[in-house]
């Protein structure tokens, strides 16, 4: 694997569990969509003098499949951050962020073998698999959160006690994240749109979206500012930033590489939870961080 793209994929791991552990703390960012409105337009705030800078503000020189790629896009990622929002308003970080990151990254290798036609070799599959087994590691067992079964933790009474709450928004989400992470690598590694200029009109595009429910819901959008404004300035930063990591990484390396390698931010998120948040299990997932560090080698050495 490259190894520059090897250090953006692992940066990336970091920030990005550092981000979800903002919109965790928030309690799922309450309102849900006002919430993802807003850190969404800091983000297209933010990051326009670097669009500008690289002619961002300008339609897309690649015409209509750019333009293609940038709606698509921006439509997978508003059910990819809504789904989110739910998974972390129902479940603990150290279980719901492990599934949807875990599963996700499957999804998209099997999407790159099957629609861009890549052939991972024999190790990258092995890493794969290994991601793939501590992912399962993680989520299986008691959860350490609170509530009452059905109520406060859906899915517990249809699945039983040993699954987590937040399962089933959790491979929602990872179907998301499947689906954005093959679309994406395609946009920027095929259609041939550069990564901040398509990031950045994927955020703007992602705003005007849920605009006029923001409009409707305004109380919740002040109230995401007022009460939790450092979660929407952390996500609405460190979100896109390790995202134009991957999206870089997607120009250098396959993405039936970079996206289960990305996943060694499971190992962050879960110590995150675990000791910033109290969360429970802690044998368990120190047994699955080792499986994941030796998946991340194996993927590395594919």
């Amino acid at each position: 694997m490259n190894p520059i793209a090897l250090a953006l994929v692992l940066a990336a791991a970091g920030l990005h569990a550092s981000w979800n552990l903002f919109a965790k703390r928030a309690g799922g960012g309450s309102g849900g969509p006002a919430f993802v409105f807003s850190f969404s337009l800091l983000t297209v705030v933010v990051f326009a003098p670097f669009a500008i800078a690289q002619g961002g503000l300008r339609a897309p020189e690649a015409g209509v499949a750019a333009l293609v790629a940038v709606v698509g896009s921006a439509l997978l990622h508003v059910g990819y951050f809504l789904s989110l929002q739910r998974s972390y308003r129902i479940g603990d970080l150290s279980l719901v962020y492990p599934l949807a990151r875990g599963v996700g990254p499957v999804l998209a290798t099997l999407g790159a073998i099957a629609w861009l036609g890549e052939r991972p070799s024999a190790w990258a599959l092995a890493g794969t698999s290994l991601v793939v087994t501590a992912t399962i590691i993680l989520a299986s067992g008691r959860s350490g959160g609170r509530g009452r079964p059905g109520v406060d933790r859906p899915g517990l009474d249809r699945f039983g006690s040993r699954l987590a709450p937040g399962l089933r928004w959790g491979l929602v989400t990872a179907a998301f994240i499947g689906g954005y992470t093959l679309w994406d690598a395609r946009a920027v590694a095929h259609v041939g749109v550069p990564p901040l200029p398509f990031m950045w009109w994927t955020q703007a595009a992602l705003t005007l979206l849920l605009a006029p429910l923001a409009l409707r819901r305004s109380a919740e959008v002040r109230h995401a500012w007022r009460h939790h404004r450092g979660a929407v300035i952390a996500v609405g930063t460190l979100s896109p930033l390790a995202y134009l990591m991957v999206l870089t990484a997607f120009t250098l390396a396959p993405v039936s590489l970079v996206a289960p390698l990305r996943e060694t931010s499971v190992l962050i998120g879960a110590w995150l939870g675990l000791t910033l948040l109290g969360e429970q299990g802690r044998g368990r997932r120190l047994v699955a961080a080792a499986v994941m560090v030796v998946g991340a080698v194996l993927l590395a050495r594919g």
